[in-house]
């Protein structure tokens, strides 16, 4: 058993990886030793959860101080014997902070055992209860009632129903089991639903699940700093490309505060009606959400669109959000990834292509913005170069807030291009090793941490020319 290594990969994948962090560029400035040490910092941090939950206000609804009152409450709830704070970051005004408490390595494992999926197992890290659907493997005599301790299978080896697992796993918890062995393997009408209740996760994170819907979204802070970059304004037209689950898009509307038009398109119809769900509990208007291919999304110069949905005109918005499909390696905890090579590389042909629809979308003198939740230079910088080489009509533009560091190097961009672009690192993260929960630690010094230990993400801001 294992206890938080650092993340697995295929050996291709991770040399692939790793020639990002050593490319000629790179090398040049840090030395070989320093750029192997920063790539191993990179493997460490994605199979730990960031420092901090960040949690976006609706403040159309409800005040910030109001939020952190009754957000305080359900964590209480949930964690009666431990306190845990609420901090508002230094420059984002509509986000909360709470820290996440661990790893605690000294909870006492019980001889009962769950083991569960990796996927599983990384929900758990950021404080998710276990359902019956994620688990693979349970005790012989596991009954309702029982202390647990609940394991991630990282290697993808158990086989669903063992009663016995001696593969590599990592321990995530301990909790209750709300559910018989035999009422989740049962191979007639398993029982749905939450299987264990988790009570000693080995990170200390709140559980979301229905909490304070309609006030505030559970939202990475990467994620939350984008529709800032894009900053969309009252009365403008919107177009968020691929748009579930949307967070983004519910975000841009509120920052518009409702006033204006908002299209999300995404190609899965039950992606869509996740993003109108959460307009309709947001109380948020001005969206339109479309099930829609948006590689397709535009029509010909001499087309008209037909009603109100895709495809559209050229130059329709006078902004335009694409959060591009991407290979997601920013994404932690993520203590294994199955992806192939094959796999990893092939998302760069389709964020071309949603590009070029991005670009033909858009007015000039609008506002292009593009992100992704991954870390590799093929899908950021190098699609930035791309960009800017193919569409002499774009220019990258400054990024407010400015809260991740430069992009990196090693796709031919000039120091001051790298300065606009906006990459938040894993690598850059230290380990804490003071106490996140420190009263005396001063709030600019807490933000730092806060913008630091994320997921990997990276952002670019474009502005077309006339």
């Amino acid at each position: 058993m294992s206890f938080f290594p650092k993340i697995r990969l295929r050996k291709e994948v991770e040399e692939y990886l790793r020639s990002a962090y050593h490319n000629s560029e790179l090398l040049a400035t840090l030395g070989e030793e320093e750029a192997e040490q920063k790539f191993l910092r990179l493997q460490n941090h994605l199979s730990h959860p960031p420092a901090f939950t960040t949690v976006r206000v609706n403040t159309r609804l409800i005040s910030i101080e109001n939020a952190k009152q009754l957000l305080s409450e359900e964590i209480h709830k949930q964690f009666p014997s431990v306190v845990i704070p609420i901090y508002e970051h230094h420059q984002l005004n509509n986000l909360l902070l709470i820290p996440v408490v661990g790893p605690r390595r000294s909870l006492k494992q019980h001889p009962v055992q769950v083991i569960v999926g990796a996927q599983c197992g990384n929900a758990v890290l950021r404080g998710a209860h276990v359902y019956s659907a994620g688990i693979l493997s349970a005790s012989k005599w596991m009954k309702v009632g029982d202390e647990v301790s609940v394991y991630s299978d990282v290697e993808a080896r158990c086989k669903r129903g063992a009663t016995e697992f001696d593969g590599t796993k990592v321990f995530v918890g301990n909790g209750i089991s709300e559910l018989s062995r035999s009422e989740i393997f049962c191979s007639n009408s398993p029982i749905k639903g939450k299987g264990i209740r988790m009570t000693e996760p080995v990170y200390l994170s709140p559980s979301f699940d229905n909490v304070l819907p309609g006030y505030i979204f559970l939202q990475n802070l990467p994620s939350a700093v984008v529709s800032h970059v894009l900053n969309p304004q009252p009365g403008e037209r919107v177009l968020d490309m691929c748009a579930a689950p949307g967070g983004k898009t519910t975000h841009i509307a509120a920052l518009m505060n409702d006033q204006g038009e908002v299209i999300a398109m995404d190609k899965i119809a039950n992606k869509v009606e996740k993003v109108k769900q959460k307009a309709s509990v947001l109380k948020l208007n001005s969206i339109q959400a479309f099930c829609y291919n948006s590689t397709k999304a535009v029509t010909p110069d001499s087309g008209d669109s037909q009603g109100p949905g895709p495809p559209f005109p050229p130059e329709s918005f006078d902004r335009v959000l694409l959060d591009a499909p991407c290979s997601g390696m920013g994404q932690r905890p993520n203590m294994s990834c199955a992806l192939s090579l094959k796999e990893l590389t092939s998302y760069q042909p389709l964020q071309r292509k949603l590009f070029s629809t991005a670009v033909s979308l858009l007015k000039p003198g609008g506002t292009l913005v593009y992100s992704t939740c991954t870390i590799t230079l093929s899908e950021n910088e190098q699609l930035v170069a791309w960009a800017l080489t193919t569409f002499p009509c774009l220019q990258l533009h400054p990024q407010d807030p400015r809260i991740g560091g430069d992009g990196l190097m090693g796709a031919g961009l000039s120091p001051d291009q790298l300065k606009l672009l906006q990459r938040f690192d894993p690598s850059l993260a230290e380990l804490h090793d003071f106490d996140i929960n420190d009263g005396t630690l001063e709030d600019q010094d807490r933000t730092l941490l806060a913008n630091t230990d994320t997921i990997g993400f990276f952002i670019a801001k474009f502005v077309k020319q006339g």
